[in-house]
């Protein structure tokens, strides 16, 4: 039987939390995203959020990404099972 997968966006993540980019809620920003490396299938981890909540930082394609909580809140992510 196939899991339904839960979605989640990017901005939720709690810190070493890490999870498989699945879409894009915002077309514009999507493109930037994506020439950032943020494309559909990249597994990201939540590395650190700065004092004040905002920006976070991600661990993507082996390098730290900073991005806004905004920015983070337009990437839909699949969390990925630790078991």
């Amino acid at each position: 039987m196939k899991q339904k997968k839960i979605l989640k966006k990017l901005s939720q993540l709690e810190i070493g939390q890490s999870a498989i980019i699945d879409s894009f809620t915002d077309k514009e920003m999507s493109l930037k995203l994506l020439e950032m490396g943020c494309t559909p299938g990249e597994i990201v981890t939540l590395d650190r959020i700065a004092p004040m909540g905002d920006p976070i930082a991600i661990n993507i394609s082996g390098y730290l990404l900073s991005l806004r909580k905004e920015e983070a809140s337009t990437v839909m992510v699949s969390l990925i099972n630790k078991n």
